[in-house]
């Protein structure tokens, strides 16, 4: 199949790149580089040894999307690209909508010239909010806290009343809960820009001596031990759900909304001595005050992966701690040190 990946170069994109030319697709990644590196491509294309297309460009500009879906004509297309940084979507709500809604449009615009109806969509689990009730299932209500969540939550309803519309659509948006862990290899991971948004780059990233201490944002929870309770999921497990996705699109229509976690949760405390003992090295930690936006507990109802997509998680916290691990003290500045 012709799939088009948008944001492949990123983080979850890279991982499902390289499962995707396993699987003998043709691929064409769209990819601004905006957080991402051209060298995660490059070691992708080594890994699968299978050549793929790639266009620099922006979600926000609607004529190099066109062009770029004119000359590929995918057959599909798994849809990354994206802003995510829940604190920074307070302070640039308008940079988020513009990229994740109004991208969004440009690119079902841009399928819909090429016939092309079948959409992968990259969601999250930040679309439910507070939690009614746990584990979240996808009828769970939706509120979510952030731009960044109601900016999902908004593409969400531009699929649902694309497929509605258009005759043979599919779309299946896959509602991540939190992903961590790197490939086998270790020569793609998670490389974040900056001070990372996110627990497990962070840990890693004091463990290899680039930050003093781990900053854990709220001891006070009802949890089991105070600290935020998050449902993790390896990355090659949320890869391996985005071929069942796509296998999923082709054999069906009309608009699913799919939770991708693993049905277990693990506080943050649990998380840092999961990664002491995979790398054998002490992370300092430092209490700081709650983040805004932040709940107690998240974690995932996974039986409609199971269902729909014949899915299932099969790493656990062992994998996903020894992955980064490996990743992080193999590519100490991440893809920076080989550009």
């Amino acid at each position: 199949m012709r799939v088009l990946v948008t944001g492949g170069a990123g983080y979850i994109g890279s991982h499902t790149l390289l499962q995707l030319l396993r699987a003998a697709h043709e691929v064409l990644v769209y990819d601004n580089f905006a957080n991402s590196s051209p060298e995660a491509l490059a070691r992708v294309q080594q890994l699968a040894n299978r050549d793929f297309e790639v266009v620099t460009g922006d979600m926000r500009d609607a004529n190099a999307l066109h062009a770029a879906c004119a000359e590929f004509r995918p057959e599909a297309v798994i849809h990354f690209a994206g802003l995510k940084a829940v604190g920074v979507s307070h302070t640039q709500p308008l940079d988020y909508y513009t990229t994740n809604l109004a991208g969004t449009l440009n690119l079902l615009r841009a399928m819909d010239a090429q016939d092309c109806a079948r959409i992968v969509f990259s969601s999250s689990a930040t679309v439910y909010g507070e939690p009614v009730y746990l584990p979240y299932d996808e009828e769970h209500p939706l509120n979510p806290l952030s731009p960044y969540g109601r900016s999902k939550l908004m593409v969400e309803m531009l699929l649902r009343d694309w497929a509605a519309a258009r005759r043979g659509a599919s779309a299946v948006m896959l509602r991540y809960f939190n992903p961590v862990g790197a490939d086998a290899s270790a020569r793609i991971g998670e490389d974040p820009q900056g001070i990372p948004d996110n627990l497990m780059p962070y840990i890693a990233q004091v463990a290899v001596g680039q930050r003093a201490a781990l900053s854990v944002y709220g001891d006070d929870y009802p949890t089991r031990d105070g600290t935020g309770e998050r449902d993790y999921i390896h990355v090659a497990d949320l890869a391996r759900a985005h071929l069942a996705a796509l296998d999923f699109a082709a054999r069906s229509t009309g608009c699913e909304a799919i939770n991708v976690g693993t049905g277990t949760s693990y506080s943050v405390r649990e998380m840092v001595a999961g990664f002491e003992r995979a790398s054998g090295r002490q992370i300092p930690c430092r209490i700081a005050p709650r983040r805004a936006g932040d709940v107690a507990r998240m974690c995932a109802k996974v039986d409609k992966a199971q269902s729909l997509l014949g899915w299932e998680a099969r790493e656990g916290l062992e994998a996903m701690c020894r992955s980064t691990w490996e990743w992080q003290s193999a590519n100490p500045q991440g893809y920076r040190a080989t550009e």
